[in-house]
């Protein structure tokens, strides 16, 4: 989906990952993650963020909330998204602020003390059992926890796995219940997601629930909130952060826009992010009518992966598709033309979508790509601990 993308913008990124793999200093199926594009990134974002009245809270699921990486985006961008207690507790680990927590995943009741202890910006709350439970929690550590109200999808719109939050048709009655409970001050409202981009164009656009939160949030001004906090996250990027201020959110949630591989990004080489990532793994066996597999395990269902280059010959082999619900010990390319040569532990690079943290990956951290002096920084597992 992005090779010909990060081919175009970060060669050099491609060249290392192919020379690291080749001296054995990387295995298969790893990612290799371009330390000093990602911070650029970071510091891009922020920077348009500030000029047009928009505040950012980073995510890092997508790069398998690796700490070297949280650190170099928080240098800019210093509060983060949390999509789930894991990730929150390796981001405060790391040195980042909290900014948003339950985003995605509520937090468990038993966890709350500990994550609420580091004074977040907000808590997203799906119900009102979640609400007195931040608010018990709250009152109990002597403070008072501004939330977010998580809004039910539009139809069509909710991803499956993700199901919940409150219907607008019932906010007035959740924020009645809501107001009454001492340890909680509803700060605003948020939705996912909230931008998409085109799949034909990659153009990003607001979904109904950009207009659902937008009602919410004036539902709850005429209750006499002020000062309502209004979070669009999904596809923040340079494209779309005009389309954010514009509409009136105050906060986007750049995920992907950080390794440059929003879906506009594989449509549109000139997009001002840069790519930061290869996916590298090499040739394991070869199929008896001339299929190569590749080593798997860092596959994404979503990923729309199209093909594969095999760096020894400068081969492109189509990379045939998958059933999402196999597990991907391997993948197969389409067989090379005659007189192609692929052998047994060829490396080969690809570049997708992905979320590291679902994979059995690697992910190794590379900087100096810039200055021509490419340095391998450390190896780490999926979930951001140390390999090295």
């Amino acid at each position: 989906m992005f090779l010909d993308t990060v081919l175009t913008r970060n060669p050099g990124l491609v060249d290392a990952a192919a020379a690291l793999h080749d001296q054995g200093a990387i295995p298969p199926d790893t990612y290799v993650m371009d330390l000093d594009a990602v911070e650029a990134n970071a510091a891009l974002l922020a920077a348009e963020a500030e000029r047009l009245g928009v505040s950012l809270w980073f995510v890092v699921k997508q790069f398998g909330r690796n700490p070297e990486l949280i650190r170099a985006v928080a240098r800019h961008i210093p509060r983060y998204a949390a999509i789930d207690p894991p990730e929150a507790r390796t981001l405060h680990s790391s040195g980042a602020r909290a900014g948003n927590l339950g985003h995605l995943v509520q937090i468990p009741r038993r966890a709350l003390p500990e994550m609420l202890a580091w004074r977040p910006e907000t808590v997203t709350v799906y119900d009102l059992d979640n609400a007195r439970a931040v608010s018990d929690t709250a009152r109990r550590l002597g403070f008072v926890q501004d939330v977010l109200i998580r809004l039910e999808g539009a139809e069509g719109s909710i991803y499956p796995g993700q199901e919940g939050g409150v219907p607008l048709s019932r906010l007035d009655a959740f924020a009645e219940a809501a107001e009454r409970l001492p340890g909680i001050r509803i700060a605003g409202v948020t939705a996912f997601p909230c931008v998409l981009c085109d799949p034909a164009t990659g153009a990003p656009s607001a979904t109904p629930n950009f207009a659902l939160a937008l009602k919410a949030r004036e539902a709850l001004a005429a209750r006499g909130h002020t000062g309502l906090l209004l979070s669009a996250p999904s596809a923040t990027s340079m494209a779309s952060l005009p389309l954010l201020a514009a509409l009136g959110a105050t906060h986007g949630e750049p995920g992907h826009a950080l390794t440059g591989t929003t879906p506009l990004h594989a449509l549109d080489p000139a997009q001002p992010e840069t790519p930061a990532y290869v996916y590298v793994t090499e040739v394991a066996h070869t199929l008896d009518d001339g299929r190569p597999a590749l080593f798997g395990g860092g596959f994404y269902a979503r990923s729309h992966i199209r093909s594969a280059l095999l760096p020894r010959t400068g081969a492109r082999l189509d990379v045939l598709d998958a059933p999402a619900e196999n597990i991907d010990y391997y993948r197969l390319l389409d067989a090379p033309a005659p007189g192609q040569d692929v052998r047994v532990g060829d490396t080969a690079l690809l570049a997708f979508r992905t979320q590291i943290f679902v994979t059995r990956s690697t992910v190794a951290v590379v900087s100096g790509l810039s200055s021509g002096a490419p340095r391998l920084n450390g190896l780490y597992d999926a979930q951001g601990r140390s390999l090295s």
